[in-house]
């Protein structure tokens, strides 16, 4: 019986998830489905030039896992670039991240969740004095929303 799998850290969802080549009618189509951990590998390793470990750490997964996760997509993705097929990114065993917010003035933390945009606010005292908390900085990514792992 095989390990279930761990749930797999990703910064949000794509901007957009489906590609196709053009010219192409969508019925003629063959469909290639990226899962949304494979999307974030590619998008660690390829264009944010992370080592295997460091985006392993990302992801909250072992590096083994991650170079896994990586051939996979990259053989996806070059599936879809060369035999001109449709690439959809959905699914996958994943956690979004939040991000951390302190409050300057009262140094309340909280978490928001990602694609809800920044809090104007500290819900605690008002304060317009906030900012990313120090040890979340450099994790945020636009798009996606808060939710727990689940199977697609």
């Amino acid at each position: 019986m095989a390990r279930p799998c761990k749930c797999r850290r990703v910064c949000g969802n794509p901007q957009a998830d489906y590609f196709k080549p053009r010219g192409v009618p969508i019925l003629e189509l063959e469909e290639v489905a990226l899962t949304v951990d494979e999307f974030e590998a590619i998008r660690l390793a390829d264009l944010e030039g992370l080592y295997q470990e460091d985006a392993a750490k990302k992801m909250n997964i072992s590096r083994q896992t991650f170079g896994n996760i990586i051939e996979s997509a990259r053989k996806k993705v070059a599936d879809t670039i060369v035999n001109a097929k449709a690439l959809k990114i959905k699914g996958g065993v994943v956690k979004m991240t939040q991000r951390k917010f302190l409050c300057y003035d009262c140094k309340s933390e909280w978490d928001v969740p990602f694609g809800i945009g920044r809090p104007a606010e500290c819900p605690k005292c008002q304060s317009k004095n906030i900012h990313r908390s120090p040890q979340d900085r450099g994790w945020g990514r636009r798009g996606g929303f808060g939710h727990e792992c689940s199977r697609p």
